[in-house]
């Protein structure tokens, strides 16, 4: 259900696991949420993937949460691998998803409903309220991945000076498995290797993506401008600032790929990433999409293969190095200091949410429409008990019939 209804990207998906896992189904506290999806954010990779993933292994061990993994990113994997199969087959570079353009003012609703819910339920101090709004400050005013985990370490180590006001534990032996993180190194080295070896393309798109989902904070929003640079900026020349009508006027004239790498237009490129925006789950689905048009010299099995290669490679680093932290992340609460840092960093994670409701909404046109549905989404999810699916659909259909 999750994979099928969290529209909206990690900040907003956070709302929805909250309204699910904790308060309907109760598979965690909302501490426990919190402090995970804290703990996520700090380590790089999608920050809701792995905080579903690192509750999937809290409850059931490393099966249930690779199962997990699974579930939720299929539906968005399969929906993007065959948008860029369609792109490619019909060789169409303007897909028309207008019907999806509340989806973006409902999003900025379930993200304000999310820093709402933290807020009230886990910042309670006064430190934590001045945390919260440095935090958001900060973030607003500082659009960089780096700054996230900076912020979430800042804030923590500042509240873990008060350790003394928490209760004394018995401390338990800190047991690190290194078993995960030399695997995450391992698979790193063996497929650039590999790659470099048998020049494949499926393997270097694997090393691609594994590279650069072990290397992005922030989520999918910041991978973009990553992919930009590689898959429809790389194959440029010179310096002119109008990049893409270049490469459009390159296409139009004859284009031949390089052998390991066939970068895509920038119409296709912004397509996918708005059908992207518009799905719900996990925005690094947009891997999957880029994938597949990079293979699509080799029929249908080539862009399937692409397309798995791409959504494997930016999915699993960050679950290596999420099952790696949350073997002895226990441990470590033992610790006095450690306890009392997660009241910053909870509070910091509340003033990130709030800060990326506003960052959302700017970029939309100022409407009334557009502010209309932003608030209709927050009250109903404050005051209401509407499924979420259902306030999704509604905006579906308003979609269809507002021109």
């Amino acid at each position: 259900m999750l994979a099928l209804t969290t529209f909206g990207g990690p900040q907003a998906h956070l709302a929805h696991f909250h309204k699910v896992l904790v308060t309907k189904r109760k598979y965690l506290s909302e501490d426990e949420l919190m402090e995970l999806n804290s703990l996520c954010q700090m380590l790089p990779g999608p920050a809701s993937t792995q905080t579903l993933t690192a509750i999937g292994f809290k409850i059931g061990g490393p099966n249930l949460a690779y199962l997990t993994l699974l579930v939720w990113v299929l539906p968005a994997v399969i929906v993007m691998t065959t948008a860029a199969i369609l792109m490619s087959s019909i060789q169409s570079k303007n897909l028309s998803i207008e019907f999806t353009r509340f989806i973006q003012p409902m999003a900025v609703g379930f993200v304000s409903y999310g820093a709402y819910i933290i807020s009230i339920k886990t910042v309670s101090t006064k430190t934590g309220i001045a945390l919260m709004i440095a935090s958001g400050v900060l973030s607003y005013f500082f659009q960089t991945p780096i700054v996230f985990p900076i912020i979430l370490l800042g804030a923590g180590l500042l509240t873990a000076l008060k350790y003394k006001k928490q209760p004394k534990q018995e401390k338990k032996k800190i047991n690190i498995r290194w078993s995960n993180f030399i695997l995450w190194a391992s698979v790193l080295v063996f497929a650039a290797t590999l790659g470099g070896i048998t020049k494949a393309l499926p393997v270097k798109l694997f090393e691609n993506f594994y590279r650069n989902g072990s290397l992005v904070f922030g989520g999918g929003q910041v991978l973009v401008p990553l992919l930009y640079t590689e898959f429809v900026d790389a194959d440029l020349e010179g310096g002119d600032v109008n990049k893409a009508t270049k490469l459009k006027t390159k296409l139009k004239k004859q284009y031949t790929p390089k052998p390991y790498h066939h970068p895509t237009s920038h119409d296709e490129f912004l397509s996918g990433y708005a059908l992207a925006q518009a799905l719900p789950g996990p925005v690094f689905s947009f891997s999957s999409y880029i994938g597949a048009l990079s293979m699509r010299d080799y029929g249908l099995g080539g862009e399937i293969l692409g397309a798995l290669m791409s959504a494997a490679g930016i999915f699993l680093p960050g679950t290596f190095m999420i099952f790696f932290v949350i073997r002895f992340w226990d441990s470590m609460k033992n610790y006095r200091g450690v306890r009392a840092s997660l009241e910053g960093i909870t509070a910091a994670s509340a003033g990130l949410v709030a800060a990326s409701a506003i960052i959302l909404f700017q970029p939309l046109e100022n409407t009334f429409l557009n502010f209309f549905v932003t608030i209709a989404t927050f009250s109903l999810l404050v005051f209401t008990k509407v499924p979420s699916t259902v306030i999704i659909v509604g905006g579906l259909i308003l979609g269809i019939i507002i021109k």
